[in-house]
């Protein structure tokens, strides 16, 4: 991948407003009126009405299309209406979608959106129980005949040829467990809120899939969230202080498949995160050491540290002593597995409350956030930054 010049979008667009749902484990009611809710209150955020809306975007696996929604939140018109592919992965991708139309002129207000019934509804922990033919579905032949089932499961596997190459043992994994949870233990929107952990909790919680334990493991969570983007220059005329998009990228790597890339020479890192980091990077002028907070997609601890590792913030085989050194402020809403599961669009609105200053962990001064998507898959990210 060329990376000798830095794209042109960052800074051309800015998240103007967030909203969401309570997160439950039972919503009591469809995926669409999630949907429904999630995008008026991030409108309300922002000071803008269904009218000013002209594009939305959302992920594939998702039962909400962007015109049933806009018709269920009375915005009229749309210019751009898009979906993203890969389940989490797309979670930061939706935001460069976005901030694409705008910088290109083709919308001027765009909604990103997810919502679903996840715990109540269709539960990705359940694993594959059916799946149409496709070519995404002769990978996974490969794998499923042999007990891989699930996300945790084809986690498992990579998680565990890190822990060997690295000397390590599941404990490394603890540290992200706590760590998130602290943070949740304090956030009132929290499933784990009031109830933090130890690395004692972590050791003694249920194996799912060895090295995996069930606090290794995400929420399986009811709700929805959505996110508005505008250009730069109309976002400094709202109420909300803007955070600007400095930098967002796409990434695929070498012999990628969703969560079953077993046939690549090392199984100890995430390339894919490792494409979306150099672009990043480049395009922001940024470090890990200018990161004031991050948000780093934790639907399974293991993918956490190799994340970090992807990133340049430590070493290889190091992640687990950053984190449980603090390094950097890390999932400061709790994350995935304390706050919600929200394939990482919740992450997205923490790093816009962290640049707010509105943040119930709020880290003192925060001007640059990283935000990641989902591990495993082809994933996206993003750099927030404060405006001036």
């Amino acid at each position: 991948m060329s990376t000798r010049a830095r794209d042109r979008l960052g800074g051309q667009a800015a998240i103007v407003g967030i909203g969401a749902t309570e997160f439950s484990k039972d919503s009591g009611r469809s995926e669409l009126r999630l949907a429904a809710e999630a995008v008026r209150a991030a409108l309300d955020d922002a000071g803008l009405t269904p009218a000013d809306v002209d594009g939305m975007v959302t992920f594939t696996m998702d039962t909400s299309p962007e015109i049933t929604v806009a018709q269920a939140c009375g915005i009229g018109e749309l210019s751009f209406f898009s979906r993203v592919h890969y389940g989490g992965g797309a979670a930061c991708a939706t935001v460069q979608q976005a901030a694409l139309a705008i910088a290109a002129g083709v919308a001027e207000v765009v909604v990103c959106y997810r919502a679903f019934n996840e715990r109540s509804g269709r539960r990705f922990g359940s694993g594959v129980q059916h799946r149409e033919p496709s070519a995404e579905g002769v990978a996974l032949g490969w794998s499923l005949p042999f007990g891989l089932l699930t996300p945790a499961s084809w986690v498992a596997m990579a998680a565990q040829r890190y822990l060997h190459t690295y000397g390590l043992t599941p404990e490394a994994f603890g540290h992200v467990a706590v760590t998130d949870r602290r943070y949740a233990a304090t956030n009132p929107a929290a499933w784990f809120h009031g109830r933090p952990i130890t690395l004692a909790d972590h050791a003694a919680s249920r194996w799912i899939v060895e090295p995996l334990r069930l606090l290794d493991c995400c929420q399986e969570t009811d709700g929805g969230q959505a996110i508005v983007v505008t250009s730069l220059a109309r976002a400094r005329d709202l109420a909300r202080r803007p955070a600007v998009i400095a930098a967002a990228a796409q990434g695929a790597g070498r012999a990628q498949e969703q969560m079953t890339s077993y046939y690549r020479d090392d199984l100890t890192g995430l390339p894919e995160m490792n494409v979306v980091a150099r672009r990043l990077w480049h395009t922001s002028g940024l470090t890990p050491e200018d990161v004031d907070v991050a948000i780093l997609y934790d639907h399974f601890t293991p993918f956490v540290l190799m994340q970090l590792e992807e990133f340049g913030f430590c070493g290889k085989g190091e992640a687990a002593d950053f984190v449980r050194e603090d390094r950097v402020p890390l999932n400061t809403h709790g994350g995935q597995l304390g706050e919600a599961y929200l394939h990482g669009m919740n992450g997205i609105a923490e790093g816009v409350r962290q640049l707010r200053g509105t943040a119930v962990n709020q880290v003192a001064q925060a001007g640059r956030v990283l935000v990641t998507a989902g591990t495993g898959v082809p994933t996206s990210g993003l750099v927030l930054t404060s405006d001036g």
